[in-house]
């Protein structure tokens, strides 16, 4: 009678196992979540075994982890979000520096920080609109479109400030409120918490969420329910480029300083933790968790790879392989989704 219990027991046990996984493999974010999961239960277990030469859990090894994370996860967040909507912005990076340059030479001149990092978020806003108006009103590739607009806003930012560093000295406020620390948090990492969390109800429990899915997914069959796709994109479009302005104000105040140049790959950076975090490059599908755990999947590997004094090319290679990797993961789905 025992032996029969133990039988029966065995594979219930294996079936809540199997049953537990497939719910988080059916997750927008589940594959990227186990993952980053796995990887960090492996730094955890490196770091505790090899405390003196992988100092991954050392207090300074997470303060810069906390630092860096927000800025690429900004460009993320816009980029993303404007990725389910079906469009791309290559100019994003541009955008980041050219409002960060604008706004601590306003500072320079005397301007305070409260008012110069609201108008170089409404530059960047204004610039993705500008970015979604040409792409919808001559019914041009977005990838072009903001290609061009990378090499104009670079050079945009030459011909305003040329090729020197720009100091940022604001306020004590206002780098309390940028680049200070809360319970030993700091600030920066407060801010990406609550624009994931602001962003996750906004796309996944606010109808502007659906919206954005449908326009996305199938443009004619949400114009066909009547959803206005080209002011869906438009908004999309704004948010890129008000986050990327977003990310610019959260460097600069923890850097000091912006040169003129900082941003040159960071859009390809932040299209690669999307892609990464499972969202669909044909628009439709993604997730916000998704697109944050991407970022800290890219962090977490440079990071290991710079605790273990790798050279700076393998970080390259290794992001390169695995962005070929979800991509190809991510095409897998939506074809066995469309049978």
């Amino acid at each position: 009678m025992t032996y029969a219990m133990t039988d029966v027991a065995v594979p219930k046990s294996r079936t809540k196992k199997q049953s537990l996984l497939k719910h988080i493999m059916a997750m927008p974010a589940g594959a990227i979540l186990l993952v980053f999961a796995a990887l960090q239960i492996a730094c955890i277990a490196g770091a505790l075994a090899f405390p003196d030469d992988f100092r991954y859990l050392s207090p300074q090894n997470l303060t810069i982890l906390m630092k860096a994370i927000p800025v690429l996860g900004c460009l993320a967040l816009g980029a993303g979000i404007l990725m389910i909507a079906g469009e791309f912005d290559l100019s994003i990076g541009s955008v980041y520096t050219l409002t960060a340059v604008l706004m601590a030479s306003l500072v320079d001149g005397g301007l305070s920080a409260f008012i110069a990092a609201p108008l170089g978020i409404l530059l960047g806003v204004m610039i993705g609109l500008l970015n979604g108006t040409i792409t919808l009103r001559f019914g041009l590739p977005s990838f072009i479109v903001t290609l061009g607009g990378l090499l104009f806003w670079r050079g945009a930012v030459l011909l305003y400030n040329g090729a020197i560093q720009v100091r940022f000295d604001p306020e004590p406020a206002f780098s309390s409120l940028f680049a200070g620390t809360l319970f030993g948090i700091n600030a920066a990492f407060i801010w990406i918490i609550l624009f994931v969390v602001s962003f996750y109800l906004l796309l996944h429990r606010h109808k502007f969420g659906n919206h954005v899915f449908a326009t996305g997914g199938n443009p004619a069959a949400a114009t066909a329910i009547g959803i206005n796709t080209d002011r869906v994109k438009l908004i999309a479009f704004a948010i890129a480029g008000g986050m990327a302005a977003v990310a610019g104000i959260i460097a600069t105040a923890r850097v000091g300083s912006v040169q003129p140049g900082q941003g040159a790959g960071l859009e390809l950076q932040a299209i690669a933790a999307c892609v990464i975090g499972g969202l669909s490059l044909r628009g439709g599908r993604g997730s916000i968790i998704g697109i944050f755990l991407g970022v800290m999947l890219i962090h977490t590997i440079t990071d290991v790879l710079l605790l273990l004094r790798a050279p700076g090319f393998y970080l390259d290679m290794f992001i390169a392989t695995l962005i070929v990797i979800a991509a190809a993961f991510n095409h897998l789905i939506e074809r066995r989704g469309a049978v």
